[in-house]
């Protein structure tokens, strides 16, 4: 990971490129690299030459290097290193940052890149296994800087990405004038070549469409030139002339490549999102610590359960606090699925090749079967059905966990006792409701997960304002019930943390709630909440819009019969598949309600779907993990970044050989190609699972040895 700012004097000065704007071409001297002989005579100069390429022994062959894997970051500030940045850092890769707007930042010299060979065996050692560029010339063409970082990639074989440029000669693309093009690229739709697809983007089936959220901003602008000699474009676009022109590609040229990206970006777009991992198997030659997985999990949660109903005239929900008039819990006309919702259910998992998790309250069904004669055809059918889902416990009866609230008031408040102490929900009652409802299920011949739990609210964790703490009893009831992984609110509380302390207590699974409302069953109820919401008090809203700096108020109130379809669903869609190709495990939750009536779920799903499935290849699935696996992938994480911060991890390849070592107990991430095989104590065996073209796992040293070995294929 990233070791922080450096705080060596500078002495040379960047000269970045021109920042490019929309509308006009952002101007690189024509001569973006000075001639062999003077970047040499700068490096002679500043007394670097002599320590740039690799020793060998007098009349004996050079023994390959020591590849370290890690990558080297120049950080200008702008948007497509962040962008860069992040993926390195989400993934897991090591990285170091040199920031060019730090005046103390270290020279980039040959001691910096890399070490001479050792006098025993005369291996030289590289630092960086890729380096990151803004763009080809982040430190002046004629500098010693550029000079020194040519000489390193030159003598070790070092990838280098060049973030984000335009298209000249310097790159290896003709000059937009010469049949390319510049412009804004919003809604444009670009094609991942032949090479791409049999190179770094292995992982997509062809075409990438550039964002266009919003008509009235241009979110997209680049370049696209032809290819010169010694260029190969993975991601083109037609040209005027019915010919190609390339927005990313490689050029190999004086013993270099670089990856050369000519648009801009930033770390959330669609488009960087999908090419990030093959600019990361690119820069890293397909070795490297660190890996991705394209995540989808769907929580439904209060199944068997009702579920209360928005109320478009008094603009809230009746049965909540706030909203005056309500009856019981789940208010007046409560909605729930019926036994064809739920054959609907089964049906679409089939079709969609798609695996929901019920999120049951089995007390509230049974509730529901004494209130209405004795019988519940929606039992039945999800019973009847229970093998074709994965199943976790909701509670029997969807109780609030936490402090016993004091509803006199509005918001509620946590009781207190006689003695000014807050008033808790008890251990006793916590522990009751998880067992009764594993108990219903056990019953029933429905299969769960024991150590998997989501509370009703994700209550007895902190509830902010008015519960700044979890519930004391809380992690003693999880721990009575060998509960491991309790699920929590992703909006509130993003990272994973301990609930209670002491080895085996249980761990959160944030989720990502998603924007198809628990208290509405139609497309009209959702769009009104909608409005309600995200509307300015002007417009007949809530004005919540406007007191969050963070929001966006629309510009005018949805139609209640389109809003859903032509807005909601396309926006919900996109930000759910922002999680999936952000290497983002976390679940997402909705609510039984969402599959009932006119079942709101599903256009969301079906266009995450579709969409997700026309990027990728086949080798590139959906991974649809259980609660469990999630939490156990989050942990490793945490643990993996701790130890990266520590200084603890060395890893380094030579020749065909990748070696890593961290600190006992830690699982390391490793992503190789396929053929890597892993070293046993006697032979090896096949390395990994694959996923998008390459093999990859958490892995750790096998017993009796102190690092993970892997032998990679040498052909």
């Amino acid at each position: 990971m990233d070791s922080g700012r450096f705080r060596t004097p500078r002495t040379t000065a960047a000269a970045p490129v021109p920042a490019t704007g929309r509308g006009r071409r952002a101007r690189t001297p024509r001569s973006v690299r000075a001639p062999r002989a003077a970047r040499l005579a700068a490096l002679a100069a500043a007394g670097l030459l002599a320590t740039v390429v690799p020793s060998a022994q007098a009349g004996a062959a050079e023994p390959a290097p020591r590849v370290d894997l890690t990558v080297l970051v120049v950080d200008d500030g702008g948007s497509a290193i962040r962008a860069i940045t992040a993926e390195l850092k989400s993934t897991g890769v090591p990285y170091r940052t040199l920031d060019l707007n730090d005046e103390h930042r270290p020279l980039l010299t040959p001691g910096f890149l890399s070490e001479p060979g050792d006098g025993a065996t005369g291996r030289p050692r590289a630092r960086y296994q890729g380096v990151v560029l803004p763009h080809e010339a982040a430190f002046g063409p004629d500098s010693a800087e550029h000079a020194a970082l040519v000489a390193y990639e030159k003598a070790y074989g070092i990838p280098q990405v060049d973030a984000s440029t335009w298209a000249h000669p310097g790159v290896g693309l003709d000059y937009t004038s010469d049949g390319g093009w510049s412009g804004v690229l919003d809604g444009a739709r670009a094609h991942v070549t032949p090479a791409g697809q049999a190179g770094p983007f292995r992982d997509l089936r062809g075409p990438v469409t550039f964002e266009d959220n919003d008509p009235e901003v241009s979110e997209s602008y680049g370049y696209a030139g032809r290819p010169r000699a010694g260029y190969t474009s993975y991601l083109d676009m037609p040209a005027a002339d019915g010919g190609r022109i390339s927005l990313v590609g490689e050029y190999a040229h004086d013993g270099r490549r670089e990856l050369v990206v000519t648009f801009a970006y930033n770390p959330h777009q669609r488009q960087f999102r999908v090419l990030a991992r093959g600019i990361v198997e690119w820069l890293t030659q397909g070795v490297h610590l660190g890996g991705s997985r394209n995540y989808l999990s769907v929580h439904v949660d209060d199944v068997l359960a009702p579920d209360a109903r928005w109320d478009p005239v008094r603009d809230c929900t009746p049965g909540d606090l706030d909203c005056p008039g309500g009856q019981g819990e789940a208010g007046e006309n409560p909605i729930r699925m019926t036994a064809a919702d739920a054959a609907h259910a089964a049906a679409w998992q089939k079709s969609s090749g798609f695996l929901l998790d019920m999120v049951y309250n089995g007390g509230q069904g049974e509730q529901w079967k004494a209130e209405h004669g004795g019988t519940d055809p929606l039992a039945a059918r999800l019973i009847a059905d229970r093998d074709r889902y994965r199943w976790i416990n909701h509670t029997y009866t969807h109780p609030f966990l936490g402090c016993v609230q004091d509803t006199t008031t509005v918001p509620w408040s946590c009781a207190k006792d006689t003695t000014g102490a807050t008033r808790w929900t008890s251990r006793a009652e916590i522990s009751a409701q998880i067992r009764a409802n594993l108990d219903w299920a056990y019953g029933k011949g429905i299969s769960v997960d024991r150590t998997e739990l989501v509370t009703g609210e994700h209550s007895g964790l902190r509830t902010l304002p008015q519960q700044p703490v979890d519930n004391p009893n809380l992690a003693p009831a999880l721990a009575d019930n060998g509960v491991r992984w309790t699920a929590s609110d992703n909006s509130r509380e993003p990272g994973q943390r301990s609930v209670g302390t002491g080895h085996g207590a249980a761990l959160t699974v944030p989720r990502h709630p998603m924007n198809v409302y628990y208290n509405v069953g139609t497309a009209a109820e959702m769009t009104d909440e909608y409005n309600w919401i995200h509307t300015s008090r002007a417009d007949g809203g809530s004005g919540l819009c406007e007191d969050n700096p963070a929001s966006a108020c629309l510009p005018a109130p949805l139609d209640t019969a389109t809003g859903y379809a032509t807005h909601i669903v396309p926006q919900e869609a996109r930000t759910a598949l922002s999680h999936v190709l952000g290497n983002d495990p976390r679940p997402h939750y909705v609510h039984q309600s969402n599959l009932a009536e006119e079942r709101l779920l599903y256009p969301v799903l079906d266009k995450v779907l579709a969409d997700y499935r026309e990027l990728f290849a086949a080798n590139t699935p959906l991974v649809n993990p259980p609660q469990r696996e999630v939490g156990a992938e989050l942990s490793r994480r945490t643990a993996w970044e701790a130890a990266l911060a520590a200084g603890q991890v060395t890893a380094y390849r030579v020749g065909a050989t990748v070696t890593v070592k961290a600190p006992a107990g830690i699982a390391v991430p490793v992503t190789a190609p396929e053929g890597t095989r892993k070293q046993l104590l006697l032979g090896t065996t096949a390395f990994g699972s694959p996923y998008a073209g390459t093999r990859s796992a958490w892995t750790a040293p096998e017993p009796l040895q102190s690092a993970i070995t892997l032998r990679l294929p040498t052909t």
